[in-house]
């Protein structure tokens, strides 16, 4: 279904800038994820890149806005009808990229609750691990909606689901932990926000290898028996 869309963005000056903004909300929240990822983990910066972070977030926000309005301009005009396919498709794909945004937000302000130093022990080290495939997940996502490659779609889909389970087990394991409260709070809500940013991003990928009615609600039998 994507690759559909990428054709049209490629030839419809219209749904061209929809593409265009569309790459920046992408790219803002890749950003944001790898600022937040790093001031999480006891990088200290400048108040002024935290504040650009949330400037990042209202730059999605608006974004998100500008192509709904796109959108709804654009099917307004009847010889575009055959186009609400794909629309649809570019409306449930802006929300999941705004949702990566606030995750991404809600990464850097957890900092503020967490330890000033994380012990260094296996959760640390596996919530660490986590991070950093979702990190690469984000990359290859950005690669892979530029080449729509559904063989890379779907390799994503099953590192991005293996990350989901490592999310689930490493909750449980610090939930049973003798952390402090603060330690315990920072590294449960950092794994759930990892494992809502690698979700999103499924949801993004999704819609390279599944038809529209499936997106976001992929079959995880048929991605994961898929050759």
């Amino acid at each position: 279904m994507f690759r559909e869309l990428l054709s049209i963005f490629r030839s419809n000056n219209v749904l061209a800038e929809m593409g265009e903004n569309f790459a920046r909300m992408l790219q803002l929240a890749h950003e944001m994820t790898l600022t937040a990822g790093a001031v999480f983990f006891g990088k200290k910066i400048p108040q002024q890149e935290r504040d650009n972070l949330y400037q990042q977030d209202i730059r999605v926000n608006q974004s998100e806005r500008s192509i709904r309005k796109q959108v709804v301009a654009h099917l307004s005009i009847q010889g575009n009808r055959l186009d609400v396919p794909y629309c649809l498709l570019l409306m449930s794909l802006v929300k999941d990229v705004e949702r990566l945004g606030d995750y991404a937000k809600n990464i850097l302000e957890l900092a503020d609750f967490g330890p000033d130093q994380f012990p260094d022990d296996e959760a640390v080290k596996e919530l660490q691990s986590i991070r950093q495939g979702v990190e690469d997940l984000f990359e290859a996502a950005l690669k892979i909606l530029s080449s729509s490659e559904s063989d890379q779609a779907l390799r994503l889909i099953r590192e991005g689901r293996e990350i989901a389970q490592r999310s689930d087990a490493l909750i449980e394991s610090v939930a049973r932990a003798n952390y402090d409260a603060g330690t315990t709070t920072a590294l449960v809500l950092g794994t759930r926000y990892y494992k809502r940013i690698g979700g999103h991003l499924l949801n993004v990928i999704s819609s390279v290898v599944m038809p529209l009615h499936k997106v976001d609600y992929f079959d995880e039998d048929e991605i994961l028996s898929s050759p």
